[in-house]
């Protein structure tokens, strides 16, 4: 049998429960899977005939060791050039420039004065996981803001600097998942950044309040749009990444802007769908190892 780990961290070695139903999964196409945290020396990422990332979600503070580990594993999905691009956000500025429409970012880097947006807005860290390091300020709450992003500029950090889009409060984010490249499903996470929010039982995230989702042409185009962007930057085809969230919101005119294009690491939503999503995500393992 093909033997496949399926990479964590050691805070969640199994994930958060999401992905929980892969390894059956996997059995059932005669594939062997098993979670080792990314960061376990005794594991046997080496040996495996395909290593999948799906919950290192510890590696922002210790991103050179994360992807140090990624170029040192022969297997690796998504490869490790597409994790180095995609853990840190300024790709976002990137596919702007491609002409996929982008939430307005601007990247704030040490020493630089940053250029407040009008209205509410978020600062998040450059390369950080889930909504760790990330804050939403009043229009005009700007010492505290400069405050926030003194925390996010130690030890060399980058900021991200976003217009906060009050759609999210109504409409929450849609993440649209992709397998093998081919759309799959999509679920809905409610906004993180509220008064409300509250942090899950790991500690590392805040409660996303996830929930199904049957999404619109519109957004269907937009992931799609954001798809074919990122494979031309990353010089792939889109079947060679075996996984990929597309993080949605609209804008104050109902236009959909890409949040975040996940491919590193992405909960994918598996309990927001039915059992046919965790086995798409078999096939398309199966089809990476015959590839191999």
């Amino acid at each position: 049998m093909p033997r496949v780990l399926l990479a964590s961290c050691a805070e969640l070695p199994e994930s958060d429960g999401d992905d929980t139903p892969l390894t059956g999964a996997l059995a059932e196409l005669g594939v062997d899977a098993a979670w080792a945290p990314w960061d376990d020396p005794a594991a046997p990422f080496a040996e495996a005939d395909l290593v999948v990332l799906r919950a290192t979600w510890d590696y922002a503070p210790r991103r050179d060791e994360f992807l140090a580990w990624c170029d040192s594993v022969p297997a690796l999905a998504n490869p490790a050039p597409v994790v180095r691009w995609n853990t840190d956000k300024s790709y976002l500025a990137e596919l702007g420039d491609a002409g996929v429409g982008v939430v307005p970012t601007r990247l704030v880097r040490p020493g630089e004065r940053p250029v407040w947006p009008e209205g509410d807005f978020v600062l998040k860290p450059a390369v950080g996981a889930g909504s760790r390091g990330a804050a939403r300020f009043d229009a005009d709450d700007h010492d505290a803001a400069r405050a926030h992003l003194e925390i996010l500029h130690a030890d060399g950090g980058v900021a991200v600097l976003q217009p906060y889009q009050a759609t999210v409060d109504a409409e929450g984010e849609t993440a649209m998942v992709f397998i093998g490249g081919v759309f799959s499903h999509a679920f809905v996470k409610g906004a993180m950044l509220s008064d409300s929010a509250a942090m899950d039982s790991s500690g590392l995230f805040v409660t996303e309040g996830l929930r199904p989702a049957d999404a619109d042409p519109a957004l269907r185009r937009a992931a799609e749009d954001a798809m074919d962007a990122a494979s031309a930057l990353l010089k792939v085809d889109r079947a060679e990444l075996l996984y990929a969230r597309v993080d949605l919101v609209r804008g104050a005119d109902g236009r959909p802007l890409l949040l975040e294009l996940e491919l590193a690491e992405p909960s994918l939503g598996f309990r927001q769908t039915d059992a046919g999503a965790r086995h798409r995500f078999a096939s398309a393992v199966r089809s990476a190892l015959a590839r191999r």
